[in-house]
């Protein structure tokens, strides 16, 4: 008898029917261990999400943007890696890179709020579109009023500022030698170049 291979079709529901998680609800699953420890996730609008493996360029692109802005900033504001934020209720996303207000310290009991960002920053791999289609957003819906793209392969930045209920009024989209500051650090300009991994190392 031969085996016949069929694709099973994927089945679409209705985002009205799906329960939304609250991150309540989230943090009570990790704590519980429902959550795998081993699959990277974040909550999205009410919606536990996996996360993306995350490439070379994007490893080497962040541990440059951290180094970058921890030198240059210092004691004025904590540099937050991979760790997550609370932007309302039902999201608590794990943005790549955050600028927040004090310190380490501040944030034993409770994740940063929006009203305690300066900077979100996502570095994309295989997740530009993502990020810029759907995360902004969530970000600007949030308040956020300072949100940045890194896009490594196509040695791109991505800013999103101005934030409305609806989603960013500008976004603009800089290249090589281009500089930028972060909108609450107007001296801290950072060259383009100083945060992308040599074009050696990035695949075309």
């Amino acid at each position: 008898m031969a085996l016949v291979n069929e694709t099973i079709p994927r089945i679409t529901l209705e985002s009205s029917i799906l329960k939304r998680w609250t991150a309540n609800d989230y943090r009570r699953m990790s704590e519980l261990g429902i959550l795998d420890c081993n699959e990277r996730t974040e909550l999205i609008d009410g919606q536990i999400t996996l996360m993306a493996a995350k490439g070379t360029p994007h490893v080497t692109s962040l541990h440059l943007l951290a180094n970058v802005f921890r030198d240059r900033l210092g004691n004025f504001a904590l540099v937050r890696t991979q760790d997550p934020i609370h932007l309302d209720d039902f999201s608590e996303p794990e943005p790549d890179l955050v600028i927040a207000q004090g310190t380490v310290l501040d944030y034993t009991d409770q994740h940063p709020y929006p009203e305690q960002i300066y900077l979100i920053v996502e570095v994309a791999d295989s997740t530009l579109k993502q990020d810029c289609e759907t995360k902004d957003k969530l970000y600007a819906k949030a308040g956020i009023a300072d949100y940045w793209v890194l896009a490594p392969q196509k040695r791109q930045l991505h800013i999103f500022r101005k934030p409305t209920a609806t989603g960013y009024i500008e976004h603009l989209i800089l290249s090589e030698p281009s500089q930028v500051s972060p909108l609450v650090f107007p001296d801290c300009a950072i060259a383009l170049t100083s945060i992308l991994p040599p074009v050696s190392s990035v695949s075309a």
